[in-house]
């Protein structure tokens, strides 16, 4: 399975980006997805995480009824559409695989969490 997210990009404060997560050498539906997001100097964050079939989502505080998840199994493409961007949002965003296909919580994602795409950068800023 290789991940690679794109998306990314200079916003301001209060705008939208949409970021994706496209599979290729596998098939998604088998696993869960989930968004990381590593800021200038802090260490990686969970911030997402979908299940393989798409009904079951968990979010950070930090992005809880600002950041929305979703899947499209047949695109095999995982979405992470941000609204209402803040300044503290600024880093590079990662989407990562769980092979179990379940969701985990959000602190424990980083111990079951693989295949790792090379990220892409969001700057919010105006």
């Amino acid at each position: 399975l290789q991940l690679v997210e794109s998306g990314g990009g200079l916003v301001q404060p209060g705008g939208s980006l949409r970021l994706s997560c496209e599979a290729s050498g596998s098939t998604l539906d088998d696993y869960a997805i989930g968004w990381f997001r590593q800021a200038p100097g802090k260490g990686r964050e969970a911030i997402s995480c979908i299940s393989g079939s798409g009904d079951d989502t968990k979010y950070d505080d930090s992005v809880k009824g600002r950041f929305t998840i979703s899947r499209d199994n047949a695109k095999n493409t995982v979405y992470l559409q941000m609204n209402g961007l803040k300044r503290e949002d600024t880093a590079v965003y990662y989407c990562a695989a769980d092979p179990s296909g379940e969701t985990r919580t959000i602190m424990s994602m980083e111990y079951y969490y693989g295949y790792w795409g090379r990220g892409t950068q969001v700057t919010v800023s105006s």
